[in-house]
């Protein structure tokens, strides 16, 4: 179980960081509301990183290990969409997640809603705990549902954590990127090659769903 823990630790850290709909947003909010928006938006976010781990645990993985084109359909969905995360970050012109964008002054109603909105419609999290959670639970170890409560509770702490530190230092870094292009142009080639590996292992990956 440790084993598990560790990997999903990992793998939650390595899609945390690299650019996709709730980093955009989180660090848009942040440089254009400032902190509090984006903490505020932040707790959106964690709601749904909650609601992916309820159903997954409520047994949504079941429709894909009983319909195993279903899964698939998924993974490789899943795959192409990194793929063009990874193509936007390295294309000339592409642009940085910590690129100042200009947004509308929202409530916190409405930033609230707005975090929840963006994580339920991020496919890398519904990737994440329909398709790479469960392939780290051991049957042999028997509490299926217990393993996946405590790993999705370990990507919850990754990714809340690491989106708080983002959105907390988003202006700092913003303005730290903007005065050196170079690292902008560098940051925008790590994070699109990490997308890409993630995008080839997803799709050549031949493991089936397990039922939690």
């Amino acid at each position: 179980m440790t084993a598990g823990l560790i990997g999903i630790a990992l793998v939650s850290l390595g899609m945390v960081l690299t650019p996709g709909p709730n980093m955009v947003y989180l660090v848009s909010r942040s440089i254009s509301q400032g902190r509090r928006a984006g903490l505020i938006s932040l707790t959106g976010v964690f709601l749904g990183f909650t609601l992916y781990l309820t159903a997954t645990c409520l047994g949504l993985t079941a429709v894909f290990a009983y319909v195993p084109a279903a899964y698939t359909a998924l993974k490789l969905a899943g795959a192409a969409y990194l793929l063009w995360l990874a193509w936007n970050a390295v294309k000339p012109g592409g642009a940085s997640a910590f690129q100042p964008r200009e947004l509308d002054i929202e409530p916190p109603r409405k930033l609230f809603g707005m975090g929840l909105l963006t994580c339920l419609l991020n496919p890398k999290i519904a990737i994440l705990y329909l398709s790479l959670l469960p392939q780290f639970i051991d049957p042999a170890m028997g509490h299926v549902l217990l393993q996946s409560l405590a790993l999705g509770s370990v990507q919850i702490v990754v990714a809340t954590t690491v989106n708080g530190l983002i959105a907390i230092s988003a202006g700092a870094l913003a303005a730290f990127l903007a005065r050196r292009p170079v690292w902008m142009r560098v940051q925008r080639y790590v994070m699109g090659t990490v997308l890409g590996a993630f995008a080839v292992l997803m799709a050549t990956d031949r493991s089936k769903a397990m039922v939690t």
